[in-house]
């Protein structure tokens, strides 16, 4: 293969790359116009095993539904995972089985982050979501900063708590 055939190929992986990137961005936009711009007023989160989670008052904090049925979500989970390590991260798992699938599908998947049960949906109900993984970024006031649907990046959800961090 010469090397101007090779360069055509790489250029035209370059666009589509871009291209599906500016157009991933775009269904995300278009998807996150309906869910709520409320600011969270919830004091804490009751989570799988009985526990119950404070909100922080002091740094941000990102709340992220999904579903163990959704492909995507799936796909996204280990950026979530890895957030949690660093940053306050509360995951609301919907329609994905009673405490212990949720703890079996946790722990199969080597998953560590904080899990809240909507077994019948009413909690994402009331965030307005209607597709999977959605994701909602809360300053340290519960003004809501960021909202996305589908999957995004470890580098783009990191960058989006750092910039509520120091908004």
């Amino acid at each position: 293969m010469n090397k101007k055939r090779l360069l055509g190929y790489l250029k035209e992986g370059v666009f589509l790359l871009v291209f599906v990137t500016v157009l991933a961005n775009i269904l995300s936009l278009y998807n996150a116009r309906s869910l709520s711009d409320a600011p969270l007023h919830i004091k804490s989160f009751h989570l799988i095993g009985n526990i119950n989670s404070p909100v922080p008052n002091d740094r941000p904090i990102m709340v992220h539904f999904w579903g163990s049925w959704c492909p995507v979500c799936k796909a996204e989970a280990d950026n979530i995972d890895r957030l949690s390590k660093y940053y306050e991260v509360v995951t609301v798992a919907v329609n994905s089985g009673d405490d212990a699938t949720l703890k079996k599908y946790l722990q199969e998947h080597n998953l560590h982050y904080k899990v809240v049960n909507d077994q019948g949906g009413i909690f994402a109900k009331s965030f307005n979501i209607q597709a999977f993984p959605t994701t909602f970024i809360y300053d340290k006031k519960g003004e809501l900063v960021f909202k996305e649907v589908g999957y995004t990046s470890t580098l783009a959800l990191w960058m989006r708590l750092l910039w509520a961090e120091i908004k």
